[in-house]
C-alpha cells in the first residue's frame, strides 16, 4: 500500500497538488484503498473512488484543471481493460441503431424533475452563450437566439431538430420566429415531456433514432439543427448522419451543427464518462467532421466558444449542490453516491473546456447555392 501511495503522491505533486494539503485544490484521502484503485484503474478508479467517498477536494474543478495541464494521464500506464476497450472500438460500431437507446436509458430517462433542478427554465441541456449574459437562463436564451439567427429563420421555414431533448429549441423557434418544427429524440420520456411543452404549437415530436428520419416519412425541411446530440453518433456513423441531413434538407437550405469537439480523432471517450454518464459517447474532431461532410455541404461558418461550456457546467453544478437535497428522487443508486457522480461529472468535464482539452463548435453548412453567408457572433 505504501508503494501505491508514494506513486500517487508523486503524480499529484507534478500537478501542484498536495495530499492532505491546505489549498482548496488539494486532495484528502478517506480510505487507503484509494491509492491502489487509482493506480490499477486510472481515471475510472479516480471517478469511482470519489463516488464511493474515498477522497474529497474543496475545489474539484481546479483539481481537475491541474491534472489536465500536467498531463498526468500520460504518465500512468493504461489499464489492460481500457486497452482492450479501445481495440474493440476500432472494430465494433458502438453507436449502432441497436445500441442507440443505451445513453437514453442511462442518462436522459432519469426524469425531468432532476434536470429541472439543474438547468434553466427552458431545459436547454447544452452549452450556453455567455458573451453578454450574466445568468444561466440568459446564456441559454442567447445560445438559442444565436442559433436561430445563424440559420436565418423566418416564419416560412420548416425546421428539423435532431436530438431535440426536452424541446428547448423548437419551442424557442416558434415563440420568437413562428417556425413549424419537427423534433426527434431517442428518449421516450424526453419526447413525452417535449410534447406537453409544445401543446398548441405547430411542432411534432418523434421518439426515434436519427437513422429513421427520411424525406419520404417526414417530408423535407428548409433548415436542420442538431444541438448537443452529435456526440452520441460515433465515428463509424458520422457520414450516415450527414447523409440523413442531406436527404431531408432542401437545396438552398442551412444546417447548423452544435457539438462538443475534441483536439484529437478518437473512437471512445474517457472510461469513467463512458461508463456512468454518456455510454458509447465520443466527441468528434475537425478532421472527422470534415470527412463526413465532404461532397455534401459547403462549410459556411465554424464558431468555437468552448470556454463558455466551463461556465455553463459550473452553473449546473451550483444548481445541483443547491437543489439536490430537497429533491425526492428515485435514483438508481444510493443518493449520496448519485450526487457525487454528477458533481464529479460537472466539475471534471468543465475543467476540460477551461484547459482547452475540449471545444464547443457551432458549424453552419449550406446545401446547394445560397447568397453569400455572413458570420454572426
Amino acid at each position: 500500500m505504501a508503494r501505491y501511495e508514494s506513486l500517487v503522491r508523486d503524480l499529484l505533486q507534478q500537478a501542484g497538488i498536495t495530499l492532505g494539503g491546505p489549498a482548496p485544490h488539494d486532495l484528502h484521502v478517506h480510505d487507503a484503498r484509494f491509492y491502489e484503485r487509482v493506480i490499477a484503474d486510472g481515471s475510472l478508479g479516480l471517478g469511482e473512488s470519489y463516488m464511493d467517498g474515498w477522497w474529497s477536494c474543496g475545489q474539484l474543478d481546479e483539481f481537475f484543471c491541474r491534472l489536465l495541464r500536467a498531463r498526468v494521464d500520460s504518465k500512468v500506464k493504461l489499464p489492460w481493460r481500457q486497452v482492450l476497450a479501445v481495440a474493440a472500438a476500432r472494430v465494433l460500431n458502438r453507436q449502432s441503431s441497436r445500441r442507440a437507446s443505451q445513453v437514453a436509458n442511462a442518462h436522459y430517462d432519469l426524469g425531468a424533475e432532476f434536470f429541472e433542478a439543474i438547468m434553466d427554465p427552458r431545459m436547454a441541456y447544452s452549452c450556453g452563450y455567455w458573451k453578454n449574459a450574466e445568468t444561466l437562463a440568459e446564456a441559454q436564451d442567447a445560445k438559442l437566439d444565436l442559433t436561430c439567427r445563424k440559420l436565418r429563420l423566418t416564419p416560412r421555414d420548416r425546421v428539423l431538430d435532431i436530438g431535440c431533448g426536452w424541446g428547448s429549441f423548437v419551442t424557442f423557434a416558434y415563440e420568437r420566429y413562428r417556425c413549424e418544427s419537427v423534433g426527434v429524440t431517442i428518449s421516450g420520456p424526453q419526447a413525452e415531456y417535449a410534447r406537453r411543452r409544445c401543446a398548441g404549437m405547430p411542432v411534432t415530436i418523434l421518439a426515434a433514432d436519427y437513422r429513421e428520419i427520411t424525406s419520404r416519412r417526414n417530408a423535407t425541411f428548409d433548415k436542420v439543427v442538431s444541438i448537443g446530440m452529435f456526440e452520441h453518433v460515433g465515428p463509424k456513423n458520422y457520414r450516415t448522419f450527414m447523409k440523413v441531413v442531406d436527404d431531408v434538407l432542401v437545396d438552398g437550405g442551412l444546417f447548423l451543427l452544435h457539438t462538443i469537439g475534441d483536439n484529437f480523432s478518437r473512437l471512445r471517450c474517457e472510461p469513467w464518462l463512458d461508463r456512468y454518464i454518456f455510454p458509447n459517447g465520443v466527441a468528434p474532431s475537425v478532421r472527422q467532421i470534415a470527412r463526413a461532410v465532404e461532397g455534401l455541404f459547403v462549410m459556411e461558418d465554424w464558431h468555437n466558444f468552448g470556454p463558455d461550456y466551463y461556465t455553463t457546467l459550473m452553473a449546473w453544478c451550483e444548481n445541483l449542490r443547491k437543489n439536490y437535497p430537497a429533491l425526492s428522487l428515485d435514483v438508481p443508486q444510493p443518493r449520496d453516491r448519485f450526487f457525487r457522480m454528477w458533481e464529479y461529472f460537472f466539475t471534471s468535464f468543465a475543467s476540460a473546456f477551461k484547459t482547452r482539452q475540449l471545444q464547443l463548435w457551432q458549424i453552419v453548412m449550406s446545401k446547394g447555392t445560397i447568397p453569400a453567408y455572413a458570420s454572426i457572433r
